[in-house]
């Protein structure tokens, strides 16, 4: 007796046919790509997020009892300090920076017994410098303005404690991306001796910048302006960028009025 053949027909419409054949070939890019070396992802962060793992502190000058200089339109230091502060915070953020900051408010870290105002001040700073180390930041930026009774002046520059040699290449590199964004000033970076949070920064790299004087009314009124505080962290921002890329600038001693004519800071 023969034996009997079993057959077994499946019908495929053109429809399933195209189905099978998309399934196999998503399966294969799958496999494909699960045998691609996947890039460092010390690379991807680099490119993503330039200052991934850096700590970096943000001094906003002032606050509390101790509002700075204020304008003949009553626009007050501490405020606008802070202000540029925030903005400079989230530029710094967006690029995976981990950002402390002195304060985010409108106050000062004395303890809160003290009284006197002089005393007040020295424990602010004091503690603002303890801050900044706990932290363990590897940067400290402070934000202030300038003052002084002869309207004409304005621009804004920064200043740095030459303890470190880093310090005056962070201030340079951010001195000229003021220079080249607000185009207010041509002045360079220059040392100062008598700031103490920057005296106190004895293994952190810092610079103070004075964004501006609010002695002078037109420059005291852009510096109200939101859109030009974002500006004027962005300049900061850029020039921090060039820092931590490893950037390489020199160092001037010019700085006109501005770097002897400091009031608050």
């Amino acid at each position: 007796m023969r034996g009997v053949r079993k057959r077994f027909v499946v019908w495929i419409t053109y429809r399933g046919a195209v189905r099978i054949v998309m399934g196999v070939a998503a399966v294969l890019l799958t496999v494909l790509l699960l045998t691609q070396e996947v890039p460092a992802s010390r690379t991807w962060t680099y490119w993503t997020l330039p200052l991934s793992g850096k700590v970096i502190a943000i001094d906003a000058g002032h606050g509390g009892i101790d509002g700075g200089a204020v304008s003949k339109q009553g626009l007050v230091e501490k405020d606008l300090n802070l202000a540029i502060a925030l903005q400079l915070r989230d530029f710094l953020q967006q690029a995976g920076a981990i950002v402390v900051m002195t304060r985010e408010g409108d106050y000062d870290l004395a303890d809160e017994g003290t009284s006197k105002i002089s005393k007040r001040k020295t424990q602010d700073l004091i503690k603002r410098a303890q801050f900044v180390k706990e932290k363990n930041a590897s940067l400290l930026l402070s934000i202030h303005m300038n003052s002084i009774p002869s309207p004409k002046w304005s621009g804004a520059q920064t200043f740095f404690y030459p303890n470190l040699p880093e310090n005056a290449i962070l201030a340079s590199l951010i001195q000229d991306e003021i220079r080249r964004n607000l185009g207010n000033t041509e002045r360079l970076a220059n040392t100062v001796n008598t700031v103490y949070l920057l005296k106190a920064m004895d293994e952190v790299p810092s610079a103070l910048v004075e964004v501006g004087f609010l002695s002078n009314p037109g420059e005291a009124s852009r510096l109200g302006d939101s859109n030009y505080q974002k500006k004027v962290a962005a300049s900061i921002y850029q020039g921090v960028l060039r820092f931590t890329a490893g950037e390489k600038w020199g160092t001037g001693t010019a700085g006109g009025a501005a770097s002897d004519a400091r009031n608050g800071s």
